[in-house]
């Protein structure tokens, strides 16, 4: 068995941080080898994870459930795979909370977790585990720094004309949002378009042609 206890300062307030931590699609960017699969009806969603231990690389693939309880920002993820041979299978559970830090504006992000393996790869897993999970914590730190420090969705428009790129927003809903409005920007607040006056010339010298 694998036990995962850390503590992950963010100089970010914690909104934020819960904001990016709550998202699926924003942790797995923050881990290196992992990608999102498809969802599932129940809520849970597939994942697959590549981890290298010493010289041997694994990939895993888990149906993943997350619960979350926002006002408290606190969250229980629950997993369960296999590697791609099929020789090494395992459970796992995790609870993760994002509380004020020390200082204003930081966050304070806590998870408690195990991992139980079984399979022919289950003791080379466990014997390098510290230093993998060390590792992946150290870059998943990074990540999730920066993450929470790029700007949160706009909450107003820019202006008609204005060539300003806008920053990628986090969560599904906000990305739904920002799509439906890059398709229909008329919906946004944006002026009905009228016809150019070049488009009015050409009618009239279409019309004059056509009394000849």
């Amino acid at each position: 068995m694998i036990s995962i206890k850390e503590e992950i300062l963010v100089p970010s307030p914690p909104r934020r941080v819960w904001e990016v931590i709550s998202d699926p699609s924003a942790v797995v960017s923050c881990i290196g080898g992992a990608e999102l699969g498809a969802s599932h009806d129940d809520g849970s969603f597939d994942g697959t994870l590549a981890v290298r231990f010493g010289g041997l690389r694994v990939k895993f693939a888990a149906r993943i459930a997350l619960d979350l309880d926002e006002p408290a920002c606190e969250g229980r993820l629950t997993a369960r795979g296999a590697d791609g041979q099929g020789a090494t299978r395992f459970s796992a559970g995790a609870t993760f909370r994002v509380a004020e830090g020390e200082t204003p504006g930081s966050s304070r992000v806590s998870c408690d977790g195990e991992i139980k393996l079984n399979g022919k790869l289950a003791k080379l897993i466990e014997s390098g585990a510290g230093m993998v999970v060390s590792r992946m914590t150290k870059e998943f730190t990074d990540e999730l720094v920066k993450a929470c420090a790029a700007p949160a969705e706009p909450t107003t428009a820019a202006p008609a004309g204005t060539d300003t790129a806008a920053p990628r927003p986090t969560g599904l809903l906000a990305r739904l949002r920002a799509w439906w409005a890059g398709r229909w920007p008329g919906r946004r607040g944006q002026s009905p378009r009228t016809a150019s006056p070049s488009v009015n010339k050409s009618d009239e010298a279409l019309g004059q042609g056509g009394r000849r």
